[in-house]
């Protein structure tokens, strides 16, 4: 065994033998030979496990197909695009929202020119970056001024710590919501130094419950929208119109966290109960604030819009400074909202809505694709099928509501399904799937058009990886 240590190629060998066969020329040379490194020591623990028996196998030109496999494997980006077949449109593990095509050229545009970003093209001196988003955020929302920050944790923080800090906010005990990552309201309250003042009880909250805690210590009226959970049965939530009436009678300011939020009225796709922020401006809240990366299908940001008095003090509180967005976020929104002037054009184009609102003969014409692409891809070694299924809006929105579909089942004979959906997160690009009752399904609502060949091309990948 000791002798055969003696064969293993040296690492420039090695690098010399990468460089004439190509196609790694553009990586960085420290991070090629770091991997060579590695790869001979995984050899050299191979040799220790009686793995080879004869010098030959040792030979750069036998070891070459497994080393380039592991240098490009390795190399790989660490951020990387995967193909979501999970049916969950805004997938927090997945980056949430797509982008819109509008949406990205701008982006490119911000990251390869320089831009106004703060910069007056009509003085030619100093701007506001939040310039770029205002107007249009007024004009599709009714509201006297907005803000944008980095994301809607950050908005709920700093409208509080701006208006309220020192002093109790009023929020109903049913509202006391806590999202993925462990963000309770009550938590952020305390970090920005106001006092929650919880009312009424988990399902029925009244108006003389909120008049009843009003005090001299009493610095907002808050409601939180429960995106993620829904309370049925015996429930009373207070309106925010009455609220509202509440505020003015004791000069409190009504704040509304709408959580994702949206601008486009889903209730005509039986998607209830998630207001638009027009509707809540309308109704009175001084100040929203809202997602910009979930139902808006836009890029992750805070958005609050409200009265100006308030969002000038927000605007001016130093904390702003640590929260603010960049010229990629900025270029992002403004290219998203400008979808939103017009709602039927904001449908096709936002691939957020446009998910959301495909019709089941839209669904079902993209399955019978996927479903034919497999096939081709797998022959006879998997069996595919189609049924009836259903997909979900994600990212905190319409918990209670499915969204139906048409799903595509896959069954690869002698793969587990387990095993089948642990290989295809090691292709390239990865497919990420679901498993529902020990079934392997895709769900096609999530994919592009443009991605079913793409992951068809995955699960032949995932299949051979676990069949050879």
């Amino acid at each position: 065994m000791s002798k055969l240590f003696r064969y293993l190629p040296s690492v420039g060998e090695v690098l010399s033998a990468l460089a004439k066969g190509g196609g790694f020329g553009e990586l960085p040379r420290p991070l090629v030979k770091n991997l060579v490194n590695d790869f001979l020591d995984i050899c050299r623990e191979e040799i220790r496990a009686g793995a080879f028996s004869e010098p030959e196998q040792l030979a750069v030109k036998a070891l070459m197909p497994r080393l380039t496999a592991y240098v490009r494997a390795k190399s790989r980006p660490h951020f990387r695009r995967v193909l979501n077949a999970t049916g969950v449109v805004i997938h927090t593990n997945l980056g949430r929202s797509l982008l819109a095509k509008p949406a990205i050229d701008a982006v490119a545009e911000a990251c390869g020119h320089y831009s106004n970003c703060e910069f007056d093209l009509s003085t030619g001196k100093r701007g506001s970056r939040y310039s770029h988003v205002e107007k249009i955020l007024c004009d599709i929302t009714g509201a006297e001024a907005a803000l944008v920050v980095n994301n809607n944790a950050a908005a709920v923080f700093i409208m509080l710590e701006t208006l309220a800090k020192g002093r109790e906010v009023i929020v109903s005990r049913g509202q006391l919501v806590e999202i993925g990552g462990s963000f309770r309201i009550p938590d952020v309250m305390a970090k920005s130094g106001a006092t929650l003042r919880e009312v009424g009880a988990t399902n029925r909250t009244h108006l003389h419950d909120y008049e009843n805690a009003v005090g001299d210590q009493t610095g907002a009226l808050m409601r939180v929208h429960t995106s993620n959970f829904r309370v049925v049965g015996f429930t009373k939530e207070v309106p925010l119109a009455e609220l509202r009436k509440l505020g003015d009678r004791y000069n409190l300011p009504v704040l509304e966290d709408l959580g994702s939020g949206t601008l486009y009225a889903l209730e005509g796709e039986g998607l209830l109960g998630e207001p638009t922020v027009q509707q809540v401006v309308a109704q009175g809240a001084d100040v929203v604030s809202f997602s910009g990366d979930k139902v808006l299908g836009g890029p992750q940001a805070g958005v609050i819009v409200g009265r100006k008095e308030y969002i000038d003090r927000i605007k001016k509180n130093p904390i702003n400074r640590a929260m603010r967005i960049d010229k990629m976020t900025l270029a992002a929104l403004e290219a998203t909202l400008r979808l939103y002037l017009d709602m039927d054009e904001a449908r096709r184009k936002i691939p957020t809505l446009n998910m959301i609102t495909a019709s089941a003969e839209a669904l079902k014409s993209k399955a019978r694709r996927l479903a034919d692409a497999v096939r081709d891809a797998l022959g006879k070694r998997a069996e595919v099928g189609m049924k009836k299924g259903v997909s979900r809006v994600g990212g905190g929105a319409f918990p209670e509501y499915d969204l139906p579909g048409t799903m595509v089942t896959v069954a690869v004979k002698g793969v587990a399904v387990k095993e089948l959906r642990d290989a295809l997160l090691d292709t390239d690009p990865p497919l990420i799937a679901r498993i529902e009752d020990d079934e392997f399904l895709l769900d096609p609502r999530t994919l592009a058009s443009t991605e079913l060949k793409l992951a068809a091309s995955a699960l032949k990948q995932g299949v051979a990886a676990l069949t050879k």
